[in-house]
């Protein structure tokens, strides 16, 4: 095929094409551009409408949403503790056997050693569910971590600002504190 034939088939098809988009005119109507300011005003007013409709459904689909996440949220919640707590269940189970095994016996040692396995199951259970204990005897007391009860004269230059005593463990939860540790800091 020669560029002149190719020419005339493209401005044949160009022709085609004008025609047929003339054709679908007249099939389907346009929608009507408003000639006088009423029906601008008409067209925009019913145009508004449509927009407001639409918004206040976002509005009540978006309030639908938030509603049902609160409660999903809540129910996540729920079934969480209860994983916790059906987990402690066996520690508690362990405790009532000790306390039994313990009015049964007089040997401290047994019952010592039975508190002592009860003592580090719960430990264990407690850093398998992220949460640790804070060090703080002999360390450098730390705001971030430690609670001052008081302070007393250290008993030596190298306690000075650093913790002498714990009155209560801290604990950590993923690295985020979940109790500070008290404290007694030499001074």
């Amino acid at each position: 095929m020669s560029n002149n034939e190719k020419k005339y088939t493209d401005a044949e098809a160009t022709n085609n094409a004008e025609e047929l988009a003339s054709n679908n005119t007249e099939s389907t109507p346009l929608e009507e551009t408003p000639t006088t300011p009423e029906q601008q005003i008409a067209m925009l007013t019913e145009a508004l409408d449509k927009e407001k409709k639409e918004y206040l459904f976002l509005m009540a689909e978006f309030d639908n949403f938030r509603k049902r996440t609160i409660k999903e949220k809540s129910e996540i919640i729920k079934n969480a503790k209860g994983q916790v707590l059906e987990e402690i269940l066996p520690i508690v189970d362990d405790f009532e056997r000790g306390l039994k095994a313990a009015s049964d016996t007089e040997n401290a040692q047994a019952i010592k050693e039975g508190m002592d396995l009860i003592y580090n199951k719960f430990i264990s259970y407690l850093e398998r569910n992220g949460i640790k204990a804070i060090e703080s005897d002999g360390v450098e007391f730390n705001e971030d971590f430690h609670e001052a009860i008081t302070t007393i004269p250290a008993p030596n230059e190298s306690m000075k600002k650093k913790v002498i005593d714990t009155i209560q463990k801290g604990y950590m939860i993923n690295d985020k504190v979940l109790r500070y540790a008290k404290v007694v800091v030499g001074q």
